[in-house]
């Protein structure tokens, strides 16, 4: 059965001292893929390429135990890093992960699907998730939720941050023996240092196999793209169904122009359009993602948008993981920005 989706709608500036936009980003906790679309700009922006490639390294640790994120020598110390991404081996990130995050060390267990393995996250407010089967959550003996009526699936939510929690503990105790003894998960992580010091996780790369990753980015250049044309009419005045369609097609490298014998595609440019003077600009990053990664990189479009001759506007979209122990989380949104500062944020959400 399909889940349906919501599309909510927010404008506002980044002037604005008011503005949710990054409230609204921190509810997409963990992306995989960020896409800018550039109008009319032919070729990549220094400070852009400069902002992709300062998100910082992170790394693959295999058959980590998971009580190793309770140590209270290395656990305690764990709060959520936000400069996060991903990199160049042969290690693609998909939409087939569960995410992890840990205090001052950011992970996810990685290859591991939310409705078929046991997986864990971390988010930045200390709390700790975990999906799990049936036998599983029996065994672990921490109080949790089933996933859904009649769910054979269940999510088990821990405040590392509660008093209760504190190493020595009862919650802590209980918690570090059913993960140590009951049920000694063991899986793959990748992890990143919040304050970008690679000997913060020291201690744990000393004894399990790790490798060191980087992050993925990519260009495309696109010619004789037809695009809505913001001098007939104002761009936040667009469908913003047609509007995100037509995006999502030109990021995917569709064809859009909805020929009347093609039976492949109907894809279409929303009216009116206009074909572009000069090349259009696409960039891509992949990796773990996190909302100040996105946030530092809008910021960066926001001035680079305030310069003379500069596109009349960028999109930026970003792709959060599928495999989600939270359904009311977002699954994706496009941002559209203005030389003005002002911007169109639309956020898709999956209907209860």
């Amino acid at each position: 059965m399909s889940s349906k989706t919501l599309l909510n709608c927010e404008t506002s500036s980044l002037r604005h001292p008011k503005n949710r936009l990054s409230a609204h980003l921190e509810q997409l906790p963990f992306n995989y893929k960020a896409t800018v679309l550039l109008p009319d700009c032919g070729c990549a922006p220094s400070q852009l390429d400069a902002t992709l490639r300062s998100f910082q390294n992170f790394y693959l640790v295999r058959n980590l135990p998971l009580y190793e994120l309770l140590d209270e020598h290395l656990g305690r110390g764990m709060r959520l890093s936000r400069d996060y991404i991903h990199a160049p081996f042969v290690l693609h990130i998909t939409d087939n992960m569960c995410v992890c995050a840990a205090g001052s060390v950011c992970g996810l267990s990685y290859k591991t699907r939310i409705d078929e393995d046991n997986c864990a996250f971390l988010k930045a407010n200390g709390h700790l998730c975990l999906s799990l089967d049936k036998d599983s959550y029996e065994l672990l003996g921490i109080e949790g939720k089933a996933c859904k009526p009649k769910s054979s699936r269940y999510v088990v939510s821990v405040d590392l941050n509660d008093r209760t929690m504190a190493p020595g503990r009862p919650g802590y105790q209980r918690l570090f023996s059913g993960l140590k003894s009951r049920l000694p998960l063991k899986m793959e992580f990748l992890l990143a240092p919040a304050s970008g010091d690679p000997d913060a996780l020291q201690p744990l790369l000393s004894r399990y196999e790790w490798s060191r990753h980087t992050p993925e980015v990519s260009y495309r250049l696109l010619t004789h793209l037809s695009r809505p044309d913001p001098l007939t009419c104002d761009l936040r005045s667009y469908d913003p169904f047609d509007f995100l369609e037509w995006l999502g097609a030109v990021q995917a490298d569709i064809s859009r122009d909805n020929a009347a014998d093609s039976f492949l595609s109907s894809l279409a440019c929303p009216h009116p359009s206009a074909e572009s003077s000069q090349s259009s600009f696409l960039l891509e990053v992949r990796g773990l993602l996190l909302p100040q990664n996105i946030m530092t990189l809008v910021e960066q479009l926001g001035h680079f948008l305030e310069r003379p001759l500069s596109p009349p506007w960028a999109a930026v979209t970003v792709h959060g993981f599928m495999d989600n122990l939270h359904v009311h989380e977002r699954h994706f949104y496009t941002l559209v920005l203005f030389p003005d500062q002002a911007y169109s944020l639309h956020l898709a959400t999956p209907a209860s």
